[in-house]
């Protein structure tokens, strides 16, 4: 594509997945064209987009190439670590107002980030990371088992292994390596307590937006099912949205969005499991809508124009609301053959929104990763009980039928 088909005065938005879509039709409401940026010739948010690019969002040298004598009026990523660093070399490249800060790139290296936690103070627990398979797998039998093996440069739950033994280490090094584009691994112990994470938004080192939600996994599996809004006490929230703000400007997050994932064990103590410094990911930004009316796609928006963004982030309710994540009932690969129960899904008293990502003949993975989901159900109500019965209802209903691909050879 040459410039000279390039709108002007347009949003560069790094990333075209479906977690990008909203991004897209944000800045459409607001009548700003769009240029997306993302490798995948079929990436679901290019339709959504004025023009497309198709490069890597990790490689600033070669958007800028394709850019041309075009520039941009802002730069914005959304729920992806690829792009973190090329958001802040563009910034810099085309002196945005807002530059993504050189600080929170550690939080994408979980041995940093460890590094930061420590420094704040904050509670941690046993970890090794390194290079060198031997040596990770030496040092990770000496920690409190069980425990998590992960790519250190990972997210989305990749190449992650819960190990009960010793002996499951190097089998479990092995598949992070495959994932970890330093070749790095980094072994943690498994922290027992109630699984949480906290987003935030944040204007001049302060949270404008904090929302804490439990987390429940897929049975079996390091991969997030459904999140809702969680019910803490007065106390319990202030404690975790304090931990939150002094990694925030630890990790030079002063305006903009921020999540962590962490565990609240029977101490009262919040250990911070890893930080996602970017907006977050699995349609949490339709779940602060469904909750408290805002928005924070529009207010991350703003920020990338460099426009005032604080009344984005101002609650017009405070309900309850919740997120199930949709995946393949199967584990193999498979096909996606229909969808049965939409209709009936979405006339569930409380759901407020179903969106569904696999197209009839798509290929479905099984659901062992975040980028494998199909599909979503948010809802919303006066307390967590009835947004987990509108869940549960709606996806008993809402049905993928797939086929193994096996039977199709």
């Amino acid at each position: 594509m040459s410039d000279d088909q390039l709108p002007q005065n347009a949003l560069l938005v790094l990333g075209a997945s479906e977690e990008h879509i909203p991004l897209y039709q944000e800045a459409g409401r607001r009548g700003i064209p769009t240029i997306a940026v993302d490798m995948r010739s079929d990436a679901p948010a290019f339709p959504f987009a004025d023009a497309a690019m198709k490069v890597s969002t990790r490689d600033a040298g070669a958007i800028t190439e394709a850019l041309g004598d075009t520039r941009p009026v802002g730069i914005v990523a959304g729920a992806s670590d690829a792009a973190l660093l090329t958001w802040r070399v563009l910034g810099l490249r085309y002196g945005m107002t807002y530059v993504y800060p050189e600080a929170a790139l550690a939080g994408l290296d979980k041995a940093a980030f460890h590094r930061v936690v420590a420094s704040c103070g904050v509670a941690g627990y046993g970890w090794v990371a390194s290079d060198d398979p031997g040596e990770v797998a030496a040092k990770a039998a000496e920690l409190r088992f069980p425990l998590m093996v992960k790519p250190v440069d990972g997210s989305g739950s990749k190449g992650v292994t819960r190990v009960t033994h010793p002996d499951g280490l190097p089998a479990a090094i092995a598949r992070a390596r495959a994932y970890s584009a330093s070749r790095t691994v980094i072994a943690e112990e498994f922290i027992h307590g109630r699984q949480l994470t906290i987003d935030l938004f944040l204007r001049d080192g302060k949270s404008l937006m904090t929302c804490i939600k439990d987390q429940h996994l897929v049975p079996g599996r390091s991969v997030v099912r459904r999140i809702s809004t969680a019910q803490l006490s007065p106390a319990e929230h202030r404690h975790l949205e304090g931990v939150a703000e002094r990694l925030c400007r630890a990790l030079g997050i002063v305006n903009g969005p921020a999540n962590f994932d962490l565990v609240l064990g029977e101490d009262g103590q919040g250990r911070v499991v890893e930080a996602n410094p970017r907006l977050s990911g699995d349609s949490i930004p339709r779940l602060h809508e469904a909750a408290y009316g805002v928005n924070v796609v529009g207010a991350l928006v703003a920020l990338a124009l460099g426009e005032p963004f604080d009344a984005y982030l101002r609650p017009t309710r405070n309900a309850h609301a919740g997120v199930e994540l949709l995946g393949s009932p199967l584990d193999v690969e498979g096909e996606l053959a229909t969808w049965e129960g939409v209709a009936e899904a979405r006339n569930v008293p409380g759901v407020t929104g179903i969106e569904l990502y696999a197209k009839l003949g798509d290929p479905v993975h099984p659901h062992d990763q975040s980028g494998h989901k199909i599909g979503m159900i948010t809802a919303a109500g006066p307390s967590p009980a009835d947004v987990s019965v509108a869940l549960d209802k709606a996806s008993s209903l809402l049905r993928p039928i797939i086929r193994p691909t096996r039977e199709l050879s």
